[in-house]
C-alpha cells in the first residue's frame, strides 16, 4: 500500500508568561492506504494539537507533514485550505451539519465546496448514505435524526469527495457505548473499503477493537505503538472491565 501521511519529528510548543509548554514533542509515524489507526491517551496529552498540524490547521514549531506527496511547510494558507477541502475529510465530535439542509444535502455539501456535484456524485450521495442505514433518513432534517445518524451522515460528508485522509476527533464521545461501536465499525469498514487513509482520536480505549494500529501519546510524545491484535484487544478489554465492572472474558462472551 502507498504512504499517504508521513509526519516527521512533529513538535509544538507555545510560550505562556515566559514558560515554554511543549504540547507535542518529536513524533513521527507513518500511514498507508487502507490503514486506520487511534491515537489514544488522556486529556491534554496532544492528541489533538497533533491532528489539527497533520490537517494544516496549525504550524508546527519544527518537523514536517507529508499529505499524498505534498510538504505542507511548503503550502501559503490560501493552498492548505484548498488542499483541506479536497484531500482531507473531517469528523467530529459535533456533527457540525447545517440544520436548515437534509442529510443528503449536508452530505452533498463538500461536493459543492469542490465544484463536483453533479448527478454521479448525488448518486454516491444516497449509496453512501445507504451503506451507512440512512436510506431512509435521505430527506430529513437533523433536527429529525437521532445523535448516531447525525454521526454517520457526518461520516457520509467526510467520504463524499474520496479524500486522501480521514481525521475523527472524539467522533463517538457524545454517543453511548453501544452506538459508539456501530458508529467506530461503520467507520473503519468504509476506510477499508474505500483504501482511505484514517486517524481516529479519542481517549476511549474501548475503540482499540476496531482500527489497525494504537499509537498511544502522553504529555506529547508517543510511548507506544503497536499493531497486535491481541495487545489491542486487551487494551480494549481492559478499559471495558474498569467501567462495567466485569472480567473481560465475561464482556467478551456477552457481546459474542
Amino acid at each position: 500500500m502507498k504512504t499517504i501521511l508521513t509526519a516527521e519529528r512533529l513538535r509544538k510548543q507555545y510560550t505562556v508568561d515566559g514558560d515554554i509548554i511543549t504540547a507535542v514533542d518529536n513524533i513521527s509515524f507513518e500511514l498507508k492506504a487502507g490503514e486506520f489507526i487511534a491515537l489514544v491517551g488522556p486529556s491534554g496529552s496532544g492528541k489533538t494539537t497533533l491532528l489539527a498540524m497533520i490537517a494544516g490547521l496549525l504550524t508546527p514549531t519544527s518537523g514536517r507533514v507529508n499529505l499524498a506527496r505534498n510538504d505542507l511547510s511548503q503550502f501559503n494558507d490560501r493552498q492548505l485550505a484548498a488542499l483541506r477541502r479536497q484531500r482531507i475529510g473531517f469528523t467530529f465530535q459535533a456533527n457540525n451539519l447545517l440544520p436548515f439542509l437534509n442529510a443528503q444535502e449536508n452530505v452533498e455539501l463538500m461536493l459543492r465546496l469542490n465544484g463536483r456535484n453533479s448527478k454521479g456524485g448525488r448518486d454516491r450521495a444516497k449509496e453512501l448514505l445507504s451503506k451507512l442505514g440512512l436510506s431512509n433518513r435521505l430527506h430529513n432534517l437533523p433536527s429529525q435524526l437521532s445523535a448516531g445518524q447525525k454521526q454517520r451522515v457526518a461520516i457520509a460528508r467526510s467520504l463524499i469527495h474520496d479524500p486522501d485522509l480521514v481525521l475523527a476527533d472524539e467522533p463517538t464521545a457524545s454517543l453511548d457505548t453501544n452506538l459508539a461501536y456501530q458508529v467506530v465499525e461503520t467507520f473503519a469498514d468504509l476506510i477499508h473499503e474505500q483504501k482511505r487513509a484514517g486517524i481516529m482520536v479519542t481517549h476511549d480505549l474501548r475503540l482499540c477493537r476496531f482500527v489497525d494500529r494504537v499509537i498511544q501519546i502522553v504529555d506529547g510524545q508517543i510511548i507506544k505503538s503497536t499493531s497486535d491484535c491481541k495487545e489491542m484487544e486487551t487494551m480494549a478489554n481492559v478499559e471495558l472491565s474498569d467501567i462495567l465492572g466485569e472480567p473481560a472474558e465475561v464482556i467478551r462472551t456477552n457481546r459474542n
